[in-house]
């Protein structure tokens, strides 16, 4: 990606804009050009789009002309916008009813990443992408194909064969993929797409506890990594029979979250000496791993650990999770269920300060009313204030 959206756009349109822009300000083309200390003519060249304006140049002409920058950026920059929705489209066949629940909930989807991307080119900030190469693991047994992926990647992400306990941050800051929790329909669980522009981007079911919303994103990674450019919708009942590509993803998504060896181990120490693994044993192994119960459960029965159809045949005892989680004391993932990924929030603010976009847009980029948008504002300024403060005392010698 380029780190200056300006390359991106076409300069006449972009001029086009600035003349409107200017005129509806009552700006004369001399006064304009004094703002950008440049001579009329070169104005009217970049009115022209026969100038390229300088990101420097762009900032003060929206000032001088009361609009934010993300404004003039954002009517010029399309090409991403026809992408998205052709790719959902082509990739998703839905019934009239399901179109009807989930378009809108598409369009708000692309609207956070058109922000995203704005943000991090107006603040020339652009995510790094720790992007692998997309593995070719279509013609793999399927079980064979996800464990060997997941190892892969806890590998190259430098997670071990522990628990994952931040699987948002680590996907979102280490690999560089737009991560937005959001309302989705009840049934539905995640949304994967990807394009050139915007890179990897996922929306996760922010109503949904958070050992399924971890699931999901393990499960859109795997699309990210074999299947990069296939936009993904995922509901419930959608299959009658489970293609490949989805099985691969169920697959991945446990050899991911709860690997092999990491769970052997821990297995083992519980159950050590003769000791009984208990249903106590079960709920906090399935904490441990930010997984359900029920996840966990299948994932024993697969390594043989435990009997086959052990899960159902606790439901028909009547185990209510709910219930022996509270008696067990085990309390709900802490997680981050906040819409919007940190980087976001934090060019969101960055842009506000220095004055590149509006208080009204600030509040609209986040989904608030200014009020609330003006406390988000001060609470992550004191994060970022608070960090400083401890940074500055830091004694490197003794760190």
């Amino acid at each position: 990606m380029s780190s200056n959206i300006l390359d991106t756009i076409d300069p006449r349109k972009l001029g086009d804009s600035l003349q409107k822009a200017r005129k509806k300000c009552g700006m004369t083309q001399a006064q304009a050009a004094q703002v950008i200390n440049a001579a009329r003519t070169t104005l009217v060249a970049i009115e022209k789009g026969k100038r390229q304006l300088k990101p420097n140049e762009l900032i003060k002409l929206a000032r001088a002309y009361g609009q934010a920058v993300s404004e003039l950026v954002r009517a010029n920059d399309v090409a991403t916008t026809e992408t998205f929705e052709v790719q959902f489209r082509a990739a998703y066949q839905r019934k009239p009813e399901e179109e009807a629940k989930i378009i809108p909930v598409i369009h708000h989807f692309e609207e956070l990443c058109q922000n995203y991307l704005v943000l991090e080119e107006i603040m020339t900030a652009p995510m790094p992408r720790n992007y692998p190469t997309e593995y070719d693991i279509n013609h793999m047994p399927i079980e064979s194909a996800a464990e060997s992926a997941a190892l892969s990647e806890r590998q190259r992400l430098g997670i071990g064969d522990g628990p994952i306990s931040s699987l948002r941050d680590i996907l979102e800051i280490n690999v560089g993929l737009r991560i937005f929790y959001i309302k989705l329909p009840a049934t539905y669980s995640e949304i994967y797409s990807y394009s050139e522009q915007l890179g990897g981007c996922m929306a996760i079911n922010i109503d949904h506890p958070e050992e399924r919303r971890r699931w999901s994103m393990a499960h859109g990674y795997l699309h990210f990594l074999a299947h990069r450019r296939k936009s993904i919708v995922d509901f419930d009942g959608q299959y009658q029979r489970m293609p490949a590509s989805e099985q691969l993803a169920e697959a991945f998504a446990k050899y991911f979250l709860m690997p092999t060896s990491g769970l052997l181990r821990r297995f083992s120490d519980l159950s050590r000496d003769g000791k009984k693994f208990t249903t106590t044993n079960l709920f906090t192994l399935a904490h441990f791993y930010g997984v359900s119960p029920a996840a966990l459960t299948y994932r024993l029965e697969e390594m043989k650990l435990v009997p086959s159809g052990l899960w159902e045949r606790l439901q028909d005892r009547g185990l209510k999770v709910k219930q022996i989680q509270k008696q067990l004391d085990i309390e709900e993932l802490k997680q981050r269920a906040d819409s919007f990924p940190i980087h976001y929030q934090h060019l969101a603010i960055g842009a506000l300060e220095k004055g590149l976009i509006t208080e009204g847009k600030f509040a609209d980029l986040l989904n608030v009313d200014r009020l609330d948008a003006r406390e988000i504002a001060l609470e992550l300024k004191a994060q970022a204030g608070d960090v400083s403060a401890e940074m500055a005392q830091l004694d490197l010698q003794q760190a």
